[in-house]
């Protein structure tokens, strides 16, 4: 079953299966936001849901915190764009 792990060290959200690094999402943060960056998915697990799966967990992580996102990285806007559940956390 896909975790979903923050690694605050290296700035980004990771997805493993079966222990495995399978991808990430890379962001900064400001004051009040999380700020993604970039969504990578390896070759291969490409096609089985991550990103989505690995979206919802990092964005939960943000709405935890209490924080907003600005979501640079396309996959993670375009994500956000379909999950009207989670549009309130967008900054502006």
């Amino acid at each position: 079953m896909p975790t979903v792990e923050h690694n605050p060290d290296q700035t980004r959200y990771e997805i493993h299966v079966d222990g495995e690094l399978a991808g990430f999402t890379r962001y900064r943060r400001t004051p009040d936001a999380v700020v993604f960056e970039h969504t990578e998915i390896d070759d291969a697990y490409e096609g089985k849901g991550l990103g989505g799966q690995l979206a919802r967990g990092a964005l939960d992580d943000v709405r935890a915190q209490g924080l907003k996102v600005v979501a640079e990285c396309p996959f993670i806007k375009a994500w956000i764009g379909k999950h009207e559940d989670y549009q309130d956390l967008l900054l502006g």
